[in-house]
């Protein structure tokens, strides 16, 4: 089967209007063939662009998060971050987590903190995240508008849940935020600062909790290392609470954000949700489907030769599921580019967005349960809130992989 090439990761259409122009790619072909779009010799990377497939790869162990686990495996992630000066060793921290490993590497740092993810303590973490819900809406009420949304709600409600939860102090939190905002950097000659003040920071926090423990993540995880060295080594701590806390409000802020701006633009899809309360949850999956925050999941690589699609992917070779054009495929959902609160699915959550297999996100309940509190709360409070901008004047950031907006001005 002959194979399609399609544009870098890094074409402005992409990046303009990733939803449109991933869908495209999606109807040419279940796989095509890029790159990242990083200039010199680049090995070419496999777009798998529909449900079945996207899916199919998410759960084939034949796809393997660590390059070095695929023969003749290139790790593009690191040759990316020394294009932008990140050294080796402090890409280590980027490329070397929970997130990347493998097989019985995965499953040991994975279950080190599953249990504080699971359906019941993220329950039990509810009338907190409300509280904050609340604390912020009030501050909202009395600030002068318009109001960036992203800045004064959809940001600071994750971050401080998170945060709590692993243990980072209230004093050092803007400081995450600065530092989140940088990694993501238009910029790229910002993200190696950021990081390594990011890595300073949690090794110097790391070291204040081992001499004052607390009711915390981290604490919990430092105990761990104490009794048995070998559960958790002093890099894998460093590399589990920059992987928590990041992955933990990064994007949960932009599904808030997104959500909001994709609400306010649709008022008949609001109006039903104020009339039907009920319908929070569904409409956070469906938001998830069509605005979520990642358009792509990290990198796989093929462990061995693999077919997907009619091509036949080489060992080694690296492989790119799109999430974002599986969750608008039309093979696996009625009329996808219609936005539905109360769609109803018969498989799951309905969607891709956290993700698949092994590697499903973590903080997946979490996330859901933030979003369905912070809307819910948010419209609840300010019935008559409306964007101070027309929608086509919403900046999105060029940012690959990722959807999320500069600015979210409205009005209460």
């Amino acid at each position: 089967m002959a194979v399609l090439d399609a544009p870098a990761l890094t074409d402005p259409e992409l990046l303009a209007d990733p939803w449109r122009a991933f869908g495209r790619l999606r109807e040419q072909a279940p796989v095509l063939r890029s790159r990242f779009g990083l200039g010199g010799d680049e090995a070419p990377l496999w777009l798998v662009t529909r449900y079945a497939d996207v899916r199919a790869v998410l759960s084939d162990p034949r796809f393997v998060n660590d390059p070095a686990n695929a023969p003749g495996g290139r790790d593009t992630r690191k040759e990316l971050m020394a294009a932008i000066g990140i050294t080796p060793e402090l890409a280590d921290y980027m490329t070397r987590s929970v997130l990347d490993f493998d097989g019985a590497d995965h499953t040991r740092l994975r279950k080190l903190v599953s249990r504080a993810f699971t359906v019941r303590r993220v329950g039990d973490l509810r009338p907190r995240v409300e509280e904050i819900a609340a604390g912020l809406l009030a501050e909202l009420a009395v600030a002068e508008q318009p109001v960036d949304l992203v800045e004064a709600y959809a940001y600071p409600l994750p971050i401080t849940v998170i945060c709590e939860l692993v243990g980072i102090p209230e004093a050092d939190r803007p400081n995450w935020h600065v530092w989140g905002r940088e990694m993501v950097s238009t910029d790229p000659a910002r993200v190696p600062g950021a990081l390594q003040a990011t890595v300073d920071h949690i090794r110097d926090l790391i070291g204040r909790r081992r001499a004052e423990p607390a009711d915390d993540l981290l604490s919990a995880m430092i105990r761990a290392q104490e009794e048995d060295g070998d559960r958790l080594s002093e890099f894998e701590l460093v590399t589990m609470v920059l992987a928590l806390v990041f992955a933990g409000h990064e994007t949960t802020a932009h599904l808030i954000a997104n959500s909001v701006a994709a609400l306010l633009s649709r008022p008949e899809q609001l109006a039903r949700l104020q009339a039907e309360p009920d319908l929070w949850p569904t409409a956070v999956n469906e938001l998830m489907r069509l605005w979520g925050p990642v358009s792509q999941v990290r990198v796989r690589y093929a462990a061995e030769p693999v077919e997907i699609g009619g091509v036949e992917i080489p060992a080694g070779a690296a492989v790119q599921p799109i999430l974002l054009s599986a969750n608008g495929d039309p093979r696996e959902f009625d009329d996808p580019e219609t936005f539905d609160v109360g769609r109803r699915t018969e498989r799951g959550e309905g969607h891709l967005g956290f993700g698949h297999g092994a590697h499903y996100c973590l903080g997946a309940a979490l996330a859901r349960q933030e979003g369905e509190v912070a809307l819910r709360a948010l419209f609840t409070r300010f019935p008559s809130l409306e964007l101070a901008v027309p929608p086509e004047e919403l900046v999105w950031q060029p940012v690959p992989g990722s959807r999320r907006l500069a600015a979210l001005p409205v009005r209460l």
